[in-house]
């Protein structure tokens, strides 16, 4: 699905190296989490791999599909099928919803060689999505976050992944200034869309999140190299112990 080899990049404007080699291999059914302190490399980690402006790579190999993710523009890379919610989703006035994912949904579908989806078929996969992930009809008649809380946006972004069905999902700090309950309506989301044909890489500081997406993979990103890798279990350890004593077992 994904494969990343001495991934090196920088900030296009200072020169200043955020990522120092990850290599990172993520499969088709596959849930791999990806934790660290703020400053790691997380969030630049994300914005490379969706093609995001402001980033320069350096060195180093990155293979989605059996393709070559970094030749791609960033509306290809979501036409092939990467996802990527945003840690701080935007808001766009006067855009609908509806109007919104139709026209993303249907662009995937031409870039693939197929017919758009009709009004009438869209609109029934739009309802279909919204009641697997129990969504209120009343947040799909609104512009897209316009006005919406935090978890709603959210809440928003995961329902966008249901509908486009992407591949492969990054969710990039989704957790980030969620209550309980929305980030148990955000995971259970996360959960029901996921299968053995696509992947999830979950970004997040916290244990919590992954009490409710169970990874199958935990990495532990430290200033921008993946130095440590384990099951679920080390995200406990990580939430117990903190991430100083992976820095010290790093530099021995």
């Amino acid at each position: 699905m994904l494969s990343i080899k001495n991934l090196h990049a920088t900030i296009a404007e200072t020169g200043t190296e955020i990522l120092k080699g990850i290599n990172l291999e993520v499969r088709a059914g596959e849930v791999h989490a990806i934790m660290g302190a703020n400053g790691s490399g997380k969030s630049t980690l994300a914005n490379v791999l969706s093609g995001r402006e402001g980033y320069q790579v350096t060195a180093g190999e990155v293979s989605f599909a059996g393709k070559n993710l970094l030749e791609m523009d960033p509306e290809v890379r979501a036409r092939e099928g990467l996802f990527l919610a945003f840690q701080y989703p935007v808001e766009l006035p006067g855009v609908l919803g509806t109007y919104f994912m139709r026209t993303a949904y249907n662009s995937m579908r031409e870039h693939r060689g197929l017919a758009p989806l009709s009004v009438r078929d869209f609109a029934a996969r739009i309802k279909e999505k919204a009641q697997l992930l129990e969504l209120d009809d009343a947040l799909l008649k609104r512009p897209v976050n316009e006005g919406f809380s935090g978890g709603e946006k959210k809440r928003n972004e995961i329902f966008q992944m249901a509908v486009l069905d992407p591949k492969l999902a990054i969710l990039d700090e989704t957790d980030s200034g969620l209550d309980i309950d929305a980030l148990q309506v955000v995971a259970n989301g996360v959960n029901k869309v996921k299968s053995q044909d696509n992947a999830v890489i979950v970004i997040t500081h916290y244990q919590r999140l992954l009490n409710y997406i169970v990874p199958d993979f935990v990495h532990v990103l430290l200033d921008g190299r993946i130095v440590k890798s384990g099951g679920k279990d080390l995200a406990l350890e990580l939430e117990a112990r903190g991430y100083g004593w992976v820095r010290e077992e790093a530099a021995a």
